[in-house]
């Protein structure tokens, strides 16, 4: 190994962690953005995307008040523009140690909001932009998820479900979008082929990066990102954005019915710059574990 560093960068005054892998030399950076929003990633990362470290310097941000990040966020203190900014200070930090002119950036979910977001901005940092589970209109993309659960809901949840407003403007909209959420996934829709999120769990036990307090800063950084930053994810459109200054893949799951890969394809078709699309067959939302020896060698071939 080249590379191997753990430790807690500031961004923008605040401690966050950040993991870099590399077996080589002078290998080019790859930035993965995780999901949530609060959902640290850097175990799953470093089980099911290794191979990725053969031909990449590999950088896992634990975004700010995620996993190994975590602090108590104060009312109204963290927007998703904070994110962002916090993106532009640990790429221009990458970038000047790494002496590279741009970075390719990986974004799943939550990640991916912020990373085509910044694409859009920063096109000359981003030599590609590979986005996973690719949230395109949100508001659309909750409703179709909504519709899936009621399509497979039993009588007991149907009732449940047929109460819900999934603009999740309501009082309750807390407990009705993780109700939801439930759902999708007992249903299949999220993890291919499973129930439930187990598959996603266990590296985090065993990855020896992760202690047992780190596992609670997590449970609590991931509802509380959802508290704070939820309303305004939901007020994500991407569907006038069909320029970008660089080149865009997306690499989607066939069923992903948590966040409509669907909706990722025809937004897809819209864009008019430089673009990519790859179907994962046995995928939902997390093409990038689900079929990980795919999307990392997918990765090598496209990128380099």
């Amino acid at each position: 190994m080249f590379i191997n560093e753990q430790s807690l960068i500031s961004l923008n005054g605040m401690p966050q962690y950040v993991s870099i892998r590399a077996q080589k030399k002078d290998a080019p950076l790859l930035l993965y953005l995780h999901g949530g929003p609060g959902d640290a990633a850097l175990p799953l990362v470093m089980k099911f995307n290794r191979g990725l470290e053969e031909n990449f310097t590999v950088v896992v941000w634990e975004q700010r008040g995620a996993g190994k990040s975590y602090y108590r966020f104060e009312d109204g203190a963290v927007t998703m523009e904070t994110f962002l900014q916090d993106l532009l200070s640990l790429t221009a930090i990458l970038l000047e140690r790494f002496r590279q002119n741009c970075l390719y950036l990986v974004g799943h979910s939550w990640g991916s909001v912020l990373g085509l977001t910044f694409t859009a901005r920063h096109p000359e940092l981003v030599k590609t932009y590979i986005g996973c589970g690719q949230v395109v209109n949100m508001k659309k993309s909750c409703r179709t998820a909504c519709e899936y659960a009621l399509a497979h809901a039993d009588s007991k949840s149907l009732e449940r479900l047929r109460t819900i407003d999934c603009t999740y403007t309501g009082d309750n909209w807390l407990s009705d979008l993780l109700f939801v959420t439930k759902q999708v996934v007992k249903h299949k829709g999220s993890l291919y082929g499973k129930t439930n999120y187990n598959k996603l769990i266990t590296p985090f036990l065993f990855s020896g990066c992760y202690s047992l307090p780190d596992l609670l800063r997590r449970q609590k950084g991931s509802l509380q990102a959802i508290r704070h930053l939820w309303p305004e994810l939901m007020e994500t459109d991407f569907e006038g954005v069909t320029r970008f200054g660089t080149h865009v893949i997306f690499i989607e799951g066939r069923y992903d019915s948590h966040v409509s890969s669907e909706l990722a394809r025809e937004y897809f078709e819209t864009i008019e710059t430089k673009k990519q699309f790859f179907w994962f067959e046995k995928s939902c939302h997390f093409p990038q574990w689900s079929e990980n020896d795919r999307f990392n060698r997918l990765l090598a071939e496209v990128l380099l």
